[in-house]
């Protein structure tokens, strides 16, 4: 007998925990990525503000996550990928290599790209918000960080977002045209951006000349006179921003040779076992570099090199120096530091002495930073963000960011990928608990397309990106170079829109 009661208890149970699940099916009380019977056929619409790795995280995430969404992405420039394309170094093709993911994102079936489109200017947030359920801003950095130092308007500076951006065809930093006509280059922070414009600057020929890197900027290196690269921090080589991979890479280049000031490694030997594994790596890869006695062949290969680079540690910017006419950089002027407190956390103090180096060339790189899209956006202009709690934008509902918008302009592409789907979990946790309101239809890109049409702006979809980057492909081949881009906007819409 028991066994037969617990076979009819058992069917009761599941007999009412059947009829609760059909009654909340029927109700739309439904779990996360279920569709309810109420709602079936309503598509969830998320709009995406930038096509950058953040931009196309978010949006992997949420197509993956949830069968009734669908993501579209609106991009500023004909062309998609952000810091990929225009940032990442272009002697760093495996890192591209995300771009094979993105490109299924914007295939997939639930996903629309639109370039071309000027967020802020050509469609307002708030109309993009009254179209979607949701909205996220993944439009990254495109600012710089200034270093608000007397001579930094000078002719020979620039700032290493748009160095950076000259050599990797981004439109608007094409006629940058940098004077490379001096012998000492000074590069301000030891970030991976920073390295990444030291390689550049001292690569030989003969290897940029395999990569996308731009023409123009191909053939000004081929004269550049830039024989040394200094690479300034206002702390000491324990606080350094770069990954061993980008130090590596300095160390081991071709026909070049690492000048280091051996006593600005004063008690870095002794401080080295206590540090975490990566950083412990990597600062015993510079000690090795700056203080040990090289092997016959790595001492002859340093002794034949034409080029030098080197860190200086504890050093600040205090003023940029001018030539007799006033007209043009002919040095800069650094505070020396010491430190106060350890490791990460240390400060750089002042000690009052100052030192002049000669230099043609400045480069900040110092940070890139976020700019306000939208006065209808909230924006922290000291921190240069977008106020946020875990990707949910303070005081505005329904609006959220992912990216550098979301954190400031840190950490390398899986930073960004991690820090961009915990965006999309916010988001979508919103959605189940009705924090957004997805009871009622939107209608997406229908309506925006309508408005963009009577604005006389013409979106470039993916297939039409698909033309650009054939083009490139082949114009590269011509030349043994994976692609070479094109240059303007202009250029990009004539093959688009053919």
């Amino acid at each position: 007998m028991s066994g037969h009661k617990l076979l009819f208890d058992g069917l009761k149970l599941w007999t009412s925990a059947r009829s609760t699940w059909l009654s909340r099916l029927h109700d739309g009380v439904n779990g996360p990525g279920k569709a309810c019977f109420s709602s079936c056929n309503l598509k969830l619409k998320v709009c995406i503000v930038g096509s950058g790795p953040a931009g196309f995280y978010t949006a992997q995430h949420l197509i993956k996550a949830r069968q009734d969404v669908e993501v579209d992405i609106y991009e500023r420039l004909p062309v998609p990928f952000g810091l990929v394309r225009f940032g990442v170094a272009p002697d760093h093709p495996e890192v591209k290599n995300v771009i094979n993911t993105f490109t299924q994102t914007a295939k997939h079936s639930r996903c629309s790209f639109y370039g071309n489109v000027n967020v802020g200017k050509d469609v307002s947030i708030e109309e993009l918000q009254q179209a979607y359920h949701a909205v996220v801003l993944s439009y990254g950095a495109e600012g710089n960080r200034t270093m608000g130092v007397p001579g930094e308007d000078l002719a020979g500076v620039y700032s290493a977002k748009d160095f950076v951006g000259w050599y990797n065809g981004l439109p608007s930093c094409r006629e940058l045209s940098p004077d490379l006509s001096c012998e000492t280059a000074v590069i301000l922070g030891q970030g991976n951006v920073a390295l990444d414009v030291a390689r550049i600057l001292l690569s030989p020929i003969d290897i940029l000349k395999k990569t996308d890197i731009t023409q123009a900027a191909l053939e000004a290196l081929v004269e550049s006179q830039v024989r040394r690269v200094l690479i300034v921090g206002r702390r000491g080589p324990i606080q350094v921003a770069c990954t061993i991979k980008e130090l590596r890479e300095m160390v081991n280049l071709p026909d070049t040779r690492p000048e280091m000031v051996a006593a600005e490694f004063q008690g870095v030997t002794e401080a080295v076992k206590d540090l975490p594994r990566p950083r412990k790596r990597l600062t015993e890869l510079m000690l090795k570099t700056a203080l040990e006695i090289p092997g016959e062949k790595e001492q002859e290969r340093r002794s034949k090199a034409s080029r030098s680079w080197a860190f200086r540690f504890f050093r600040s910017p205090i003023e940029i120096l001018a030539n007799p006419d006033n007209n043009r950089t002919a040095g800069i002027r650094l505070a020396v530091n010491r430190l106060e407190g350890s490791g990460e956390g240390a400060r750089a103090v002042l000690t009052g002495e100052v030192e002049d180096v000669t230099c043609g060339l400045v480069i900040s790189s110092i940070g890139y930073k976020s700019l306000p899209i939208d006065p209808s956006v909230p924006f922290d202009s000291h921190k240069a963000i977008v106020p946020n709690s875990m990707g949910r934008v303070q005081q505005a509902g329904g609006l959220y960011c992912s990216g550098w918008l979301k954190t400031g302009p840190t950490g390398v592409i899986a930073t960004t990928m991690n820090n961009s789907f915990d965006t999309a979990r916010s988001l979508l946790e919103d959605m189940d608990s009705g924090t957004v309101d997805v009871s009622a239809a939107r209608p997406g890109s229908q309506s925006i397309s309508g408005l963009l049409e009577k604005r006389g702006v013409r979106p470039v979809i993916f297939s039409d990106w698909e033309k650009i980057d054939r083009v490139e492909i082949n114009r590269g081949e011509a030349t043994g170079k994976p692609r070479e881009k094109l240059l303007t906007v202009e250029e990009m819409l004539q093959v688009a829109q053919k």
